[in-house]
């Protein structure tokens, strides 16, 4: 507990700090009167469709400073009103000062780039002013006319390149009479023609053969442009390759040796040959990711995509392209060289959490095996246990046991479509898998609850484009075996808890269907301006909702049909997560979420079990609230008859059929090395709930109603730093209650008592009295591996 005090006090303290240096502090204060902090940098005269553009061209040395990573530069390098001298901490960020040569060399390329954008009379000024200390950038532009294409004319003595570039041309180009003059047209004419002719057989083609005559010596403010493609020096044409029957595929062990070793062989298609020292792998289903075919032109987009689909089935760690040419003939043989990853690897992960009086862990171990037959297929065995204990009993540390989770997940990811039935599969844009799964969870909280979880599915993921993913599980199945304990469930029967025995106390078959839809995903680890969504659709029980009507199932005692003696889910499921993610360069970063869901129960059932219902809080959602310790609504749980029964109601009551969250989160650098990883930090705001769909007298204040919900989300604030090891990221998330819904009116607002030790320690010692066992804690801390979201 010291070091939980010390901790959330070093976070208070750090917060007021900073509040106090990026409110109050200037960085003027600490430089010498020879230097002057750039506070500002302004363009004129530059046509607004341009000027973010041009922004880009004042060096980086003089533009404004990052507010805040300039606030925690000062804060760490600063002594006796002076920057120190000696060793530099590298965190945050240097201040920008006033150089005159930096300013010089910004409007030569601010001058340079409007040149490029048409306006070859062009002439930038700068100016500088400076006052305490501040300095204040003005580059101002005379434009002068915009040069306009008159004429655009081509000479490609090769005839079969003209006409190949006079088909594909108007796909392409972005030169056009009486458009501006700009050089990225003019490149991307360059660009486009050297792509199409390594596509269309010239192996040989170089983009030197290319060139652009531009004269702009006319009166009238216009341009005449000459596009030239030169044949090869001492050659009348450009010659084509084709690709030779002699494509060979050489797999090396996972070491890279080849020598002594005899290596399996074969040939697929009569024109790939394979020779395969790893003796691992079979040769057809290979065959399917290489997309050099005997008889075709050379085309470097199949090269490239022979790379990409190689890469993507995750068993090779290098892979080389070579050509050689026939000395006899226009053709080139193919050589594919491959080192495959070791078969099988082993990774171990683990958390720690703690928060109002319990603490645990939970660790996983995951085999995998990345060419289980040969063919890259992937199984993955995944084994997961956690403990949470409770330190508020005051016994031994075995015997403070809360519950216990123990999870067994065996997936095999097959690298194509298996189907009963032939459909087109769009190799090109990416490979689709097929997963089988199967999955248990035994779940034990002694003295309440128990469950046994079983699932088997199988899913279908295929590509529309590189930014669109499907995935398809037609067919789930799901045996579910929950348990209040006897004694429990006798409890809380006489105290009037009918529903909680009606939505735990069950077991139940489930045949279900989920689809889900998710855009940009592969832009997340990238920096740009984009939004990225993800759309669920589960559904349940329709299958047997209609055979029930064709062979009317048997009804059990509580009305319910049944399938093979248990009773049978009917719901529809349905989640959004929608983001906005905002670049600022310098890795910075700002990302706007809304994750909203509902589930709705129908016919066969009256009330979903837990696992299908949504919970707020945990280091994915609302940070400043644990898992499943959020809502619904206004739900307090001192409506709870007494403290033994909130206590086993712990995680089994905080649930709702609808859920909205949100988050608001500035990411940005600190450091770039920190102990051997890249420090980032991130701020953050965090808001929802959950509700019930009806009402329900045993949870007071659950139910969603659209007049009251906005006053019931729970809001967050925090910070957290990110350790970035390229490969995965740790995570510490501090995040801070401010308003509560569990409470009314304006005792919501908990942060006001945060920060006054009197007020703080009397509200807890109230809610103890009225929430025992719980205790409220306005801090919630949260490690993790990966980012939130």
């Amino acid at each position: 507990m010291k070091a939980y005090y010390t901790f959330r006090i070093f976070f208070a303290a750090s917060i007021l700090f900073l509040t106090v240096i990026l409110g109050g502090c200037s960085a003027t204060r600490y430089l010498n009167e020879d230097q002057a902090l750039v506070k500002k940098v302004k363009l004129k005269g530059i046509d607004n469709d341009l000027k973010e553009s041009a922004s880009l061209y004042v060096q980086q040395e003089i533009r404004p400073n990052s507010w805040f990573n300039l606030a925690l530069y000062n804060m760490l390098n600063t002594s006796n009103g002076k920057y120190r001298t000696g060793r530099v901490r590298n965190i945050g960020e240097a201040p920008h000062l006033l150089d005159s040569s930096l300013v010089d060399i910004s409007r030569r390329e601010i001058e340079k780039f409007l040149v490029y954008k048409g306006f070859f009379n062009a002439d930038v000024k700068s100016d500088i002013r400076v006052k305490n200390k501040k300095a204040y950038i003005t580059f101002t532009a005379e434009q002068g006319p915009a040069f306009s294409i008159r004429n655009f004319t081509y000479e490609i003595p090769d005839t079969a390149v003209r006409k190949l570039y006079e088909k594909h041309r108007p796909s392409f180009t972005k030169i056009r009479s009486g458009n501006r003059y700009d050089i990225d047209s003019a490149m991307n004419e360059i660009n486009s023609t050297y792509n199409l002719m390594k596509e269309n057989g010239y192996y040989d083609f170089l983009k030197q053969y290319i060139h652009i005559n531009l004269d702009s010596t006319l009166y009238s403010g216009r341009v005449d442009l000459k596009f030239q493609i030169y044949n090869p020096p001492g050659k009348s044409a450009h010659p084509v390759y084709f690709i030779n029957n002699e494509t060979t595929v050489e797999i090396k062990n996972s070491n890279g040796r080849t020598r002594n070793i005899t290596p399996d062989s074969g040939i697929v298609d009569s024109s790939l040959y394979f020779r395969d020292y790893s003796h691992r792998f079979r040769f057809k289903p290979l065959s399917r990711y290489i997309f050099f075919r005997y008889g075709e032109r050379y085309n470097a987009s199949r090269e490239n995509l022979t790379y990409d689909r190689l890469y993507e089935l995750n068993v090779f760690r290098s892979i080389k392209i070579d050509y050689e040419k026939d000395p006899d003939s226009s053709s080139l043989n193919v050589h594919i060289d491959a080192t495959p990853l070791k078969r099988m690897s082993n990774r171990v992960e683990g958390e720690y959490t703690f928060n109002s009086g319990r603490n645990g862990f939970n660790i996983a171990n995951t085999y995998t095996n990345r060419n289980l037959f040969g063919g890259a297929e992937q199984l993955d065995v995944k084994l997961r246990y956690g403990i949470l204990f409770d330190s508020r009993e005051g016994r031994k540390l075995l015997g403070n046991v809360f519950n216990r989770d123990f999870q067994i997940g065996v997936n095999l990811i097959i690298p194509r479509l298996l189907v009963p039935f032939n459909i087109p599969s769009k190799i090109g844009t990416g490979i689709p898998h097929t997963t089988f799964s199967s999955s248990m969870q035994v779940f034990d909280q002694p003295g309440a609850f128990r469950n046994r979880l079983f699932i088997n599915s199988i899913t279908y993921d295929w590509l529309q484009d590189k930014n669109k993913l499907h995935s398809l599980t037609p067919v789930n199945i799901e045996y579910r075996d929950g348990m209040l304990d006897p004694a429990f469930r006798d409890s809380i029967r006489a105290l009037g808890y009918e529903a909680y025995i009606r939505t735990n106390d069950r077991r139940y078959f489930n045949i279900g269907s989920m689809y889900t839809f998710t855009y940009n995903a592969n832009k997340l680890n990238t920096y740009g301006d984009f939004f990225y969504f993800r759309g669920l659709a589960d559904i349940g029980g329709n299958t047997l909702g209609l055979f029930t009507n064709i062979f009317k199932f048997h009804r059990d005692s509580t009305g319910s049909r049944t399938f093979m003696g248990l009773p049978y889910l009917q719901y529809a499921k349905t989640e959004i997560d929608l983001r906005y993610y905002k670049y600022f360069r310098g890795e910075r970063q700002l990302v706007v979420r809304l994750n909203p869901g509902v589930v709705y129960p129908y016919g066969n059932t009256d009330e979903i079990p837990f696992e299908r219902n949504f919970y707020a809080g945990g280091s994915a959602g609302v940070r400043a609230w644990q898992a499943r310790s959020l809502g619904p609504g206004n739900y307090n749980r001192a409506s709870l008859k007494d403290e033994e029964t909130r206590k086993n109601f712990t995680y089994l009551d905080q649930y709702g059929e609808i859920k909205l969250e949100g988050n608001i989160e500035y990411r940005f650098k600190i450091m770039n090395n920190f102990i051997g990883s890249k420090l980032k930090g991130a701020a953050f705001t965090d808001f929802g709930n959950v509700w019930r769909l009806r009402e329900n007298k045993d949870v007071g204040g659950g139910e969603f109603y659209f007049d009251k919900f906005l006053n019931q989300l729970a809001l967050g604030a925090g910070a957290g730093l990110r350790f970035d090891l390229q490969y995965f990221v740790f995570r510490l998330d501090v995040g801070a209650k401010i308003k509560d819904p569990q409470f009314t009116g304006s005792k919501q607002w908990v942060i006001k008592h945060l920060f006054n030790r009197d007020e703080r320690d009397a509200f807890k010692d109230e809610y103890s009295r009225t929430n025992a066992p719980d205790r409220y804690r306005f801090l919630q801390y949260n490690f993790g591996i990966g980012m939130p979201f």
